[in-house]
């Protein structure tokens, strides 16, 4: 491995498409390190990511996608820079975005998105997807082989999420058109067309209500009985749409490729399908697909003994955090069994965990049972992606997400 002092973690591609040895020199050296890049302090410890999740009142969420690379218009002085983040935290792209919010504002935003996802409403989405599993996986399977991200795990996350939000069957694919570069869109303000889609659907129900989705989402209240604006509720159901439809499609295809890569795991989920939700658990840790999340500190502060100065950015690594054998024992070895596999920050901890957890695992759970059923053998293409001892994958290049660019496989289908 490189000298981590000369590695370049934002540009090394070697490093992107297997960080998990960087990772660990990382923490060796100190699970909090400060890179000579750019000066941020990447956090590579469980506990100490969890130190920086948890502790809202530091470290401000105002940089979650910008990081180092976008500045405010005043310099960062002083050992407490509050002031100046919520002064000018709206200079920061996806400063309009939930993942952005600290609090009293999150709080509220945060609430009004739960209040759309309801148990009765995910239930009603969990049955959808069983459908709709079963319609794409049909065609796939009995052809005997097939690239799966853009055959299933695209197409399939973006429908469930539209289902879920209620955006009208007419307009499925026009979504599918426009969305189907996603990766990576994630950087930019805002998602426009998703932003304006769902900008006129809120004007129209709250013009006409229906007895649909979409008009609960447009007349849902904050707790204090008033009424959001307009954009505010598109832009909380574009940024839910779209992160919940890229990292649920790398927690699928991670999830295929660790079945097919494994036949012992793949038989024993074939034996036994109580252990799939632990499989999901273990696929998240294992292969976490939210790569980085920002944030700046407020004030002066200690994480993991390492002195943080005010204004510093701090680039939490769910990847290594969930690889730190201080909580998980023997982080390199996928372990269908292992009791506290859920405890990963996969979708992130704290105020910000992932609003759309549930829909993921339930997207993951419904996927691999229905493949299972459809299928009695599932393998890794070998003109895809070369001979078992040879594979050869190709990841995303980005240091936002961690996801496999293509999947191939081959099946067979169930007599």
């Amino acid at each position: 491995m490189t000298d981590p002092a000369t590695t370049n973690f934002f540009r090394d591609r070697s490093v992107q498409d297997d960080p998990y040895p960087y990772f660990d020199m990382l923490r060796s050296t100190s699970p909090v390190w400060q890179e000579p890049h750019h000066g941020v302090y990447m956090v590579t410890g469980y506990e100490e990511a969890l130190a920086v999740y948890n502790d809202a009142a530091h470290f401000s969420s105002c940089n979650t996608v910008s990081g180092p690379f976008k500045k405010f218009s005043v310099p960062l002085q002083g050992d407490d820079v509050s002031a100046i983040i919520d002064g000018h935290r709206d200079e920061l792209p996806f400063s309009d975005q939930l993942p952005s919010f600290d609090p009293p504002r999150h709080a509220d935003h945060r609430r009004l998105l739960m209040r759309l996802l309801t148990p009765q409403r995910l239930r009603a989405n969990e049955e959808f997807m069983w459908r709709q599993a079963q319609r794409q996986l049909d065609p796939l399977i009995a052809a005997g082989t097939g690239e799966f991200i853009a055959s299933y795990a695209e197409p399939f996350t973006l429908v469930v999420i539209a289902d879920l939000e209620g955006v009208p069957e007419s307009d499925h694919d026009s979504f599918k058109e426009h969305l189907s570069a996603l990766p990576g869109q994630l950087a930019h303000k805002p998602l426009e067309f998703l932003y304006d889609q769902f900008t006129a659907y809120i004007e129209d129900r709250r013009r006409a209500p229906r007895q649909d989705i979409m008009t609960a989402m447009a007349t849902a209240t904050f707790p204090d009985g008033s009424l959001p604006e307009v954009k505010d509720v598109a832009l909380l159901a574009a940024n839910l749409f779209a992160g919940g439809q890229e990292t649920t499609v790398r927690l699928l295809s991670f999830a295929l490729r660790l079945v097919a890569e494994r036949p012992d795991v793949q038989k024993r989920l074939r034996d036994d399908r109580d252990l799939v939700p632990n499989f999901i658990e273990e696929t998240l840790r294992f292969e976490s697909p939210l790569r980085s999340q920002f944030r700046m500190a407020r004030t002066k502060v200690a994480v993991g003994g390492v002195e943080i100065p005010a204004g510093a950015t701090m680039m939490l690594l769910p990847g290594a955090a969930n690889r730190d054998p201080r909580t998980f024992p023997n982080p390199g070895e996928f372990d269908l069994d292992r009791s506290n596999a859920r405890l990963h920050v996969a979708f992130g901890h704290g105020i910000h965990h992932c609003a759309g957890a549930h829909l993921a695992r339930a997207e993951g759970r419904v996927t691999i049972n229905r493949i299972l059923d459809l299928t009695s053998d599932i393998r890794i293409s070998d003109e895809g992606h070369g001979p078992a001892g040879d594979r050869r994958y190709e990841y995303l290049p980005t240091y936002f997400l961690r996801g496999l660019a293509g999947l191939h496989l081959d099946f067979t289908p169930a007599i």
